[in-house]
């Protein structure tokens, strides 16, 4: 498995592994057992994530994305989805070791998506440490959230990442739990 930043001609495919594992794409037995993602990400902006270097995959060759994650400044987003609108506005009281989220600079990590046919192969272990590597020297942390039920995330995330809850927060009646990790100093 080769883990890099996407490029442009990734797009469809991504697009189409994101649009396979959306929640509203998903039966409740389904997000219960596998997980779910959230947001709107076609193509184009995909296309443009790729673009501005905000999205990792993973790369099983011959043309298959295996998995993909995005890494982005929250802040800088032009259009944020709700649950990261919630997160900005949540932030200054959120606890980072005693100082508020809003005070550390960080990045959003997520969403994070594998291919069903290669759960279980450390696929999103390997996204989740060259999302590490590549906040080197742009942030102290990486911050997600999960949604109340998503008991696959939180399981990979809080579990087995060993990611720091920070608290909760609600947005139209959904309710997400920040969680974050530190990133490596750089060398």
């Amino acid at each position: 498995m080769r883990y890099r930043y996407a490029v442009e001609a990734d797009a469809p495919a991504l697009a189409g592994l994101f649009a396979a594992n959306h929640h509203d794409a998903l039966t409740e037995e389904q997000r219960a057992g596998q997980g779910f993602v959230q947001g709107a990400f076609g193509a184009e902006t995909l296309r443009g994530m790729a673009r501005d270097r905000e999205l990792l995959v993973a790369d099983a060759g011959q043309g298959r994305i295996a998995g993909l994650l995005a890494l982005s400044v929250a802040r800088d987003m032009g259009d944020p989805p709700a649950a990261v609108l919630g997160l900005l506005h949540a932030q200054d009281g959120l606890d980072w070791q005693g100082r508020p989220l809003g005070g550390v600079p960080w990045l959003l990590y997520g969403p994070v998506v594998v291919d069903a046919a290669f759960r279980g192969h450390g696929v999103a272990r390997g996204l989740f440490g060259t999302a590490l590597d590549a906040a080197v020297g742009r942030a102290e942390l990486l911050v997600a959230f999960i949604e109340a039920g998503n008991a696959p995330s939180w399981k990979v995330h809080v579990d087995a990442f060993g990611m720091t809850p920070l608290g909760e927060y609600v947005v139209a009646g959904r309710t997400y739990t920040a969680v974050a990790v530190a990133v490596p100093a750089a060398p």
